[in-house]
C-alpha cells in the first residue's frame, strides 16, 4: 500500500485549532518530531488518515517560546511532549502527564541542543561568509541606485564617495525618470549603473576577504 506524504507549514498559533481539526476529523496522531536547526528549533507534527500522511511543521522556534500541548485531544502526545521539553527544552503548556522535565534521567540539561566546538566554528564561519554576502550586495545595489541618480540628474552632487556626494530621494522612481529620456541616454545610464554595480561589488569583496 503506497503512502501519500506531504508537508504544510504550519505556526504555534494555529496548533490548537489543527488539533482539533484533526481529532475531528478521524485523523490519527503518529507522531512529534523535533529538530535542532541554525534557525531555533522545528516541530514536525503528524497525523495520518488512510493513505495519506500529513506533516505540519513550525519552523525555527525560538527559544523561551511556549507552545500549547495537543493531549487535550490525542493524549498519546504526551510522551512526544515531555520529550520535546526534556531534550530540547522546548516549553510545552499543558501537557496532560506532565513528568515535569523528570521523563528522562539526564546528565546535561537538553542535550540534543548541545553542539561540539567545530559546529559552533562551523556556524560562526557560515555566518561571516552569509553576512560578506549580504554586505556585497547591499554595496551593489547602493553603487547601482547611486548611479543612476547621478546619471539621471546632470546638476546632482559628486558621485558616491567623493566629498559632497548628496543620496538620491527614496521616492525618486528611477524606471519613470529613464522612460522619459532618450534611448541612447538610457543605455549610458544601464550601462553606468552595472559599471558601478560591478565596481562596488569587487570592493565589497576583497572587504569580506
Amino acid at each position: 500500500m503506497a503512502f501519500e506524504t506531504t508537508f504544510v507549514p504550519l505556526t504555534v498559533e494555529e496548533l490548537p485549532a489543527l488539533a482539533a481539526a484533526k481529532k475531528d476529523g478521524g485523523w490519527r496522531f503518529v507522531q512529534l518530531l523535533a529538530v535542532n536547526t541554525e534557525d531555533g528549533i522545528d516541530l514536525i507534527y503528524s497525523f495520518m488518515k488512510d493513505n495519506l500522511l500529513e506533516n505540519h511543521e513550525i519552523k525555527g522556534l525560538q527559544k523561551g517560546t511556549s507552545v500549547p500541548s495537543i493531549t487535550d485531544r490525542f493524549l498519546e502526545a504526551f510522551v512526544f511532549e515531555n520529550e520535546t521539553h526534556d531534550l530540547f527544552g522546548v516549553d510545552v503548556q499543558g501537557i496532560a502527564i506532565d513528568f515535569g522535565g523528570n521523563f528522562y534521567a539526564l546528565a546535561q540539561k537538553e542535550p540534543m541542543t548541545i553542539i561540539s566546538p567545530e559546529q559552533k566554528a562551523a556556524r560562526e564561519k557560515a555566518k561571516k561568509v552569509a553576512a560578506a554576502k549580504a554586505a556585497k550586495e547591499k554595496a551593489a545595489k547602493a553603487a547601482a541606485a547611486n548611479a543612476a541618480y547621478v546619471e539621471t540628474h546632470p546638476d546632482a552632487a559628486p558621485a558616491p564617495g567623493e566629498h559632497g556626494y548628496i543620496a538620491p530621494p527614496e521616492d525618486d522612481d528611477l524606471e519613470t525618470k529613464l522612460a522619459g529620456m532618450d534611448p541612447e541616454k538610457v543605455a549610458r545610464v544601464r550601462a553606468a549603473i552595472a559599471a558601478k554595480a560591478k565596481k562596488a561589488a569587487a570592493e565589497a569583496g576583497k572587504e569580506g576577504e
